[in-house]
């Protein structure tokens, strides 16, 4: 035993992230399950709640454990005993921990070749991102571990090793912090990024069946699978023109003028015909919406 906090705090750290990366592992395969009588939706967000317990697990247990110990050594330091096998053992987590930061970056990057860096790290799936941030701080982590317990073969003195074991915790506790937020603000329904959100309305107001569109509504299910709801005021001369085409209503109203029951008949079919015009509109302008936003699944557009 090295009785190094720092060395402490990683080997910590690295058990918590394979428990943390399993935990998350069950989350998307359970998030891809179909959608079923009892979830209309599917299952998308329980990525989200197992991302969030694992940010919690993390803020909770292991960012305290490595806190803990830290202060403790701060007033009852020991000597540390360092070894060649201690410094191999940081070059293995290294190169473990850059593998596996260095694929869920790749992920990030062939899924959004043209977000900025910035949007990316803020606005991504949290699962993917616990997983960068996660590995991320790792590898910081090895390399505090490794220059602490070089600083100590230096100066010999251990203080420095506790201090770098509570920054590792405050770098760990920033991180849970933020995935916690990030999994909360999906799983009480985060609105579909704001720029989508404009193109839809403009892609609905160019239609000439739509005067005005109300209430827009619209909510993440899952990583590339959004729900939009919407009321829209038809336009009243479009949808005269259209029934009145091939000059349907004077043809009906010669047929009918001279006969209340014809008229009766017409009244009847014409209700009819007026929603059916309706609903085949807008089942072409959703499908247009979702050709154009493939992550669209769901549209309710309904008639104000």
């Amino acid at each position: 035993m090295s009785w190094s906090w720092a060395l402490f705090s990683e080997a910590i750290h690295s058990f918590a992230d394979t428990l943390n990366q399993s935990l998350l592992m069950v989350g998307i395969k359970r998030s891809s399950k179909s959608a079923n009588s009892d979830f209309s939706y599917g299952f998308g967000r329980e990525r989200f709640l197992r991302a969030l317990i694992s940010a919690c697990w993390i803020f909770f247990i292991w960012a305290w454990i490595t806190v803990y110990h830290g202060i403790q050594s701060l007033f009852h330091g020991e000597e540390i005993i360092l070894s060649t096998i201690i410094f191999v053992i940081l070059a293995i987590s290294f190169v473990v921990e850059w593998f596996t930061f260095w694929a869920a970056w790749k992920e990030l990057r062939l899924r959004n070749p043209h977000m900025k860096i910035g949007n990316l790290l803020i606005h991504w799936d949290p699962v993917t991102l616990a997983v960068v941030y996660e590995d991320g701080i790792a590898l910081i982590w090895v390399l505090i571990a490794a220059v602490s317990l070089l600083l100590y073969a230096l100066t010999g003195n251990p203080i420095r090793d506790s201090i770098w074991s509570i920054l590792i915790w405050v770098l760990l506790g920033i991180m849970a912090l933020f995935l916690i937020h990030k999994n909360r603000q999906f799983l009480i329904w985060k609105s579909i990024p704001k720029h989508i959100k404009d193109d839809v309305i403009e892609l609905l107001e160019q239609e000439d069946v739509i005067e005005k569109v109300l209430d827009f509504k619209s909510g993440i299910l899952d990583i590339d699978a959004y729900r939009i709801k919407c009321e829209i005021e038809c336009n009243e001369i479009w949808l005269l023109k259209e029934i009145s085409k091939n000059n349907f209503l004077k043809k009906e109203y010669e047929r009918v003028k001279d006969d209340y029951q014809d008229f009766l008949e017409f009244c009847i079919d014409f209700t009819s015909r007026v929603p059916r015009i309706l609903w085949t509109k807008i089942d072409q302008i959703e499908k247009k919406i979702k050709t154009k936003f493939p992550q669209i699944k769901h549209i309710d557009i309904e008639i104000n």
